[in-house]
């Protein structure tokens, strides 16, 4: 799809809109369970002390690696877009609802207990952030809807 709100310089080779960089760190914020989950098998030994830092109780670790299977998904399939048309444009709502849900789950763990910490308001913060950007980047949006030769 082009458009003539968006500078040459935004598209690729092919004539798509190039995703922006602020997607791929949402990717990355959201599949944050996911790089931990990498980070801990690759350190073999030190993993176990890794997960045990980050997540103390298994079960939210485990919990954790559900709200990153959009990130997951769209990571893999972002070079294969034009191949995949609706099956990309499905993945962005999925990317909202992972976030909002992403968004609600650390007060949620607060009110049941957890205590109040700087990188869990941290990541409340990030997570509110990319929750408005994705609902509200127009180029993002754009990149989501079908290409037209």
């Amino acid at each position: 799809m082009k458009n003539i709100d968006f500078p040459l310089s935004v598209y690729d080779p092919h004539g798509r809109l190039k995703l922006p960089f602020l997607f791929w760190c949402v990717l990355l914020l959201q599949a944050r369970t996911w790089v931990l989950f990498v980070m801990a098998a690759a350190s073999r030994q030190q993993g176990d002390t890794l997960l045990t830092l980050f997540y103390p109780d298994h079960d939210n670790f485990w919990l954790g690696l559900l709200p990153g299977i959009p990130a997951v998904i769209a990571f893999l399939i972002s070079g294969r877009r034009d191949k995949l048309p609706r099956c990309w444009a499905l993945i962005r709502w999925g990317l909202i609802v992972a976030q909002l849900i992403l968004l609600l789950w650390q007060p949620l763990l607060w009110l049941q207990g957890d205590e109040l910490s700087g990188p869990g308001v941290t990541l409340v913060v990030l997570d509110a952030f990319a929750l408005c950007w994705l609902l509200t980047n127009r180029r993002l949006r754009a990149c989501f809807l079908p290409h037209e030769d």
